[in-house]
C-alpha cells in the first residue's frame, strides 16, 4: 500500500513513521512536512533510504493534488499545534489546520483516495475538575482556543466531506500525547530538558489543569487499528485512562530524576487554561481491539526522560529559543 503521511517530521508523525518500518514493512511511505521549527528531519534519519520525503506545504493546491493521486491512503497529521503560540499568533493555524485541510480533502476527492484525519481532544473544550464523565464522540464540539478551534473545524470539514461528497476517510481524536522526538516547547519534553540543563520545572498556576496521557506509540498503534479495523465514515477517540494534573507530572519527572520534590516554580497561567481533558476510548477498543502498552505512566515516562538524556544534540539547539519565547511571555 502506497502511503502518504503529511507532517511527518513532527512528533508524532515521525515517531508514527518509525513505528510503521517495524510494523508494517510493506507500506510504502512518502513524507511531506514543511519543516517548520516544529518539525526535525533527523528523527527520521534511521529510516531515510526507505521512504520518499518530500518537503512542502499541505496548503500548496498542485503539490497536495500530485502527492495525494499517487497514493491510496492519506493519514493527515500535519498541523500547528501549539496553544501558547496560537494565542500569539493564530494565522499560520488558520493557514494549515483549515485550508491545508481543505487542500487534502479536494485532492482525496478528485482522486478517489481513503484518508485518516488526525485530530485532538481539545476540540471538545474542557471538563470540570469534579466532573467524573470523559469526552466521547458524541460530545459537541466545544474549543476554546485558536488551535482548537482550527482543528475543530478540520473535524467538521472532514465529516462534511464524508457525507457531501462521500469520500472515504475515518477520524480519531487523541488525549495528550508524549514520547521520544516532541518539541521542548511542549510541556513534559520541556520540562525534562530543563532539568537535564540544571534548570527547575515551570508550573502554571496552580498546577491543577488535568490532561490524559498516552504514549505516543500507543496513538500511533490506534491509529493504525482504525485504518485496518475501523469503519468508514466513523470518529474513534484515542485514550489510555492516563489523567494526570500538571503538578503530579512535574513531581513523578522530579522523582524520576531524582530532584527535591519541592524544586519547581510558578509561572503565569496560560490565558483561557482548559481545566480538564479526559477520553472514553471504549468504542475504539470494542471495534478494533486496540490495547495501549504504555499502562504505566511512570515506565513511559521514564523511557521519555531516557530518550531526551542519549539525544542531546537533537533538542540543544531549539530549547534556547523556545525558552525566549516562554520568557516573552511571561511563562
Amino acid at each position: 500500500m502506497r502511503v502518504l503521511v503529511t507532517g511527518g517530521a513532527g512528533f508524532i508523525g515521525s515517531n508514527f513513521v518509525l513505528r510503521i518500518r517495524q510494523t508494517r514493512p510493506d507500506w510504502q511511505i512518502t513524507v511531506l512536512d514543511s519543516l517548520t521549527y516544529a518539525a526535525n528531519a533527523d528523527s527520521l534519519a534511521p529510516v531515510a533510504d526507505e521512504i520518499e520525503f518530500v518537503q512542502g506545504s499541505i496548503a500548496d493546491e498542485v503539490l497536495i493534488d500530485r502527492l495525494v493521486a499517487a497514493n491510496d491512503l492519506v493519514i493527515h497529521f500535519a498541523a500547528e499545534s501549539h496553544n501558547d503560540n496560537s494565542l500569539d499568533n493564530p494565522y499560520p493555524f488558520v493557514e494549515t489546520n483549515v485550508i491545508g485541510t481543505f487542500r487534502i480533502l479536494e485532492a482525496v476527492r478528485k482522486h478517489g483516495k481513503r484518508l485518516h484525519h488526525i485530530s485532538t481532544d481539545e476540540v471538545y473544550g474542557d471538563l470540570e475538575l469534579d466532573d467524573p464523565g470523559r469526552f466521547s464522540e458524541t460530545t459537541p464540539l466545544n474549543p476554546s482556543s485558536p488551535y482548537s478551534s482550527t482543528k475543530a473545524s478540520a473535524d467538521l470539514l472532514v465529516r462534511a466531506w464524508i457525507r457531501s461528497f462521500d469520500i472515504t476517510a475515518t477520524l480519531s481524536n487523541c488525549s495528550n500525547n508524549y514520547g521520544p522526538r516532541q518539541h521542548v516547547e511542549k510541556f513534559i519534553p520541556r520540562q525534562i530538558t530543563g532539568v537535564l540543563q540544571g534548570v527547575k520545572p515551570k508550573l502554571y498556576g496552580s498546577g491543577e489543569n488535568v490532561r490524559d496521557w498516552i504514549h505516543v506509540d500507543d496513538h500511533n498503534d490506534a491509529v493504525v487499528s482504525i485504518i485496518e479495523d475501523g469503519r468508514p465514515g466513523e470518529t474513534y477517540l484515542i485514550g489510555a485512562d492516563g489523567e494526570q494534573n500538571n503538578r503530579e507530572i512535574i513531581a513523578l519527572l522530579l522523582e524520576l530524576m531524582g530532584k527535591p520534590a519541592d524544586w519547581f516554580e510558578h509561572v503565569n497561567d496560560r490565558p483561557g487554561h482548559d481545566l480538564r481533558y479526559a477520553i472514553d476510548s471504549s468504542k475504539l477498543r470494542a471495534e478494533t481491539g486496540w490495547l495501549p502498552r504504555y499502562s504505566d505512566i511512570r515506565s513511559g515516562l521514564q523511557a521519555t526522560i531516557d530518550w531526551y538524556a542519549a539525544n542531546p544534540t537533537w533538542w540543544t539547539s531549539s530549547k534556547e529559543a523556545a525558552e525566549q519565547v516562554y520568557t516573552r511571555l511571561g511563562r
